[in-house]
């Protein structure tokens, strides 16, 4: 993959395009996951954050090396990201779930 986009000199373009989209695609992740399992769900992005980075060492194609450090690293901001959201539920931004018992009721 890597050789066809540096052929064309499209590697960094489609790098920073991966890389736009997976970062958009957690912030929906994030609200979901809040709604639905609150802050206990942190690990989740700690385990696929790590095996991301780990796959990252291992690949050896410059494309899906680049590719997984970013989503490994994105999982490690979205633990951040999970709690912070809790806050802004909390200050009535986005919806709670009446479903769930919130630890400052």
């Amino acid at each position: 993959m890597s050789e066809i986009l540096q052929s064309w000199h499209m590697l960094g373009l489609t790098i920073g395009i991966c890389t736009f989209l997976v970062i958009g695609l957690f912030h929906p992740v994030v609200v979901k996951c809040e709604y639905y399992f609150g802050t206990r769900c942190w690990w989740w992005f700690l385990l696929l954050g790590a095996l991301a980075v780990i796959a990252s060492i291992i690949v050896s194609d410059i494309f899906w090396s680049a590719l997984l450090g970013v989503v490994g690293f994105s999982s490690f901001w979205t633990i951040k990201e999970i709690f912070e959201q809790e806050e802004r539920v909390k200050k009535g931004w986005f919806p709670r779930n009446p479903r769930r018992t919130y630890p400052w009721d």
